[in-house]
């Protein structure tokens, strides 16, 4: 079906170029290289139009294009080097000719290339798609890794054998049953077991999260966490490294946490009375960030685990992959690549519900006075900082406003504002200190990650703000 005049206008409404639509002005032609580059992209990202003829920046309008004279014979030269149809069609709009490139949809598992390039667009160009994106794509029609088989053809006996089946009763605060077969039915109705023609077969989901040796399972032993101990703040200085993380992650996590504890670095609080000793990160962000570590790692990523790193003035906490939201956004929303994974931890109480995690490890830093975490992406990893406690005067610019946005957000999901007052409390200030907040607050303005609640009130006393994203 052709084309209409109002149809292409329809599209040149369209208040953004979304995935399924790219203008290019081409008035004088459009290099036959680049049109295929561009049917390799759209496709790779679902399919859409590439319409040539048409200017790209709104209001759009229809300027010509002598590009693609011979439309038959690009969709045949398109599918002799592209393996896949684009129909190409023409427009004649009453102010210029329009080409039309209809591009389906990639197969699902297959992304395109052309000369060998995978590729994607970005902004107003293309590049050549992220490894990571790559896997994702090649990994789609297969069953997700935590539905994938870890063993299979168990006895009822090897399952209760391989499984730590009472830990999930006890988190659940369910009695266990007296017969085996009830057992295996709950196990079942998780996905923890899936039963096949010689007995059961025991997935990734039920060995990662049940098992009581991780060794048992092929492929699984590299997925227990690892805990690296410095004696210093440095990579430099000696460590130890430590693997605690051999059990299944419901059946190990409170040991694992405990062995954290127990090398998280002490500082010594003098009362009025006795001196004590006080852990230098609170146990509850501690608890928080492995947790959410385990849960949101890539499993597809091969010889790497979720790694806790403790030095003299930090401990860091890092998983393979990338997260699927901004760090910016790690207190108000919440999308996981593992959600069952994530549900059931959440039910076992390993873990805070959905979107509430993040939250309590900023609250609970601001508690002991400690600067506010940090989160960073590596180039298969997602880190996550915790620094010891740091007096106000010693904290650089960065970190000053690290902690404004994180108060920021803090406030603004508990459902209040920011004020002044509020950061002096955060860094412990004293009223005397106002100018020097609202110099920080300043400076978080202006690096865009916070704004005013109301911009037309003047008043730097009275002034609240809100997250930039609000």
């Amino acid at each position: 079906m052709n084309t209409t005049i109002e149809e292409l206008e329809q599209w040149m409404r369209a208040p953004n170029e979304s995935e399924g639509l790219e203008f290019k002005a081409a008035r004088t032609g459009f290099h036959g290289p680049k049109l295929l580059d561009y049917c390799v992209a759209i496709a790779n990202e679902g399919g859409g139009k590439l319409i040539l003829g048409v200017t790209d920046k709104l209001p759009r309008t229809v300027v010509g294009t002598k590009a693609v004279n011979d439309t038959q014979g690009m969709q045949k030269k398109i599918l002799d080097t592209l393996n896949f149809d684009v129909r190409v069609e023409e427009v004649l709009h009453p102010a210029g000719r329009v080409v039309v490139c209809h591009i389906p949809s990639r197969p699902i598992g297959t992304p395109l290339d052309h000369d060998g390039r995978y590729l994607m667009r970005s902004g107003e160009e293309l590049r050549s798609m992220r490894p990571e994106r790559l896997r994702e794509i090649f990994a789609e029609g297969r069953p997700d890794w935590l539905m994938r088989i870890a063993k299979e053809h168990c006895s009822t006996a090897e399952v209760i054998s391989l499984l730590d089946t009472q830990v999930y009763f006890d988190l659940l605060s369910k009695p266990y049953p007296t017969n085996r077969p009830a057992v295996l039915e709950k196990f079942e109705s998780e996905k923890l077991i899936i039963e096949d023609t010689n007995g059961y077969s025991i997935t990734n989901l039920g060995a990662i999260l049940f098992g009581k040796r991780l060794d048992d399972f092929e492929g699984l032993a590299r997925k227990g966490p690892r805990v690296i101990v410095y004696e210093g703040p440095h990579k430099l200085q000696s460590s130890r490294v430590f693997q605690p993380g051999s059990k299944g992650y419901a059946v190990g996590f409170l040991r694992l946490i405990d062995f954290i504890n127990s090398h998280v670095p002490s500082n010594e609080v003098i009362g009025k009375a006795l001196r004590r000793e006080v852990k230098m990160f609170p146990e509850e962000a501690i608890r928080e960030l492995v947790a959410n570590a385990l849960i949101h790692q890539d499993f597809n990523e091969t010889g790497t685990s979720v790694t806790v790193e403790i030095y003299s003035d930090r401990l860091e906490v890092s998983n393979p992959g990338k997260p699927m939201i901004p760090p910016d956004r790690f207190a108000d929303e919440y999308q996981s690549r593992n959600e069952r994974l994530a549900g059931l931890m959440r039910r076992l109480g390993i873990c805070e519900e959905q979107g509430l995690g993040i939250d309590r490890v900023i609250a609970s830093t601001e508690v002991y006075g400690l600067p506010a975490p940090d989160f960073r992406l590596g180039e298969r990893h997602t880190m996550a900082i915790l620094y010891a406690q740091k007096k106000f005067e010693s904290m650089d610019r960065g970190e000053r406003i690290r902690a404004c946005y994180w108060h920021c957000v803090l406030r603004y999901v508990t459902g209040e504002k920011m004020t002044n007052a509020s950061l002096r409390d955060r860094f412990s200030l004293t009223e005397s200190r106002a100018e020097t907040v609202s110099r920080i607050i300043a400076e978080t303005l202006h690096e865009g990650k916070i704004k005013s609640d109301d911009p037309s009130r003047t008043s730097k006393k009275y002034a609240s703000y809100i997250p930039y994203w609000a």
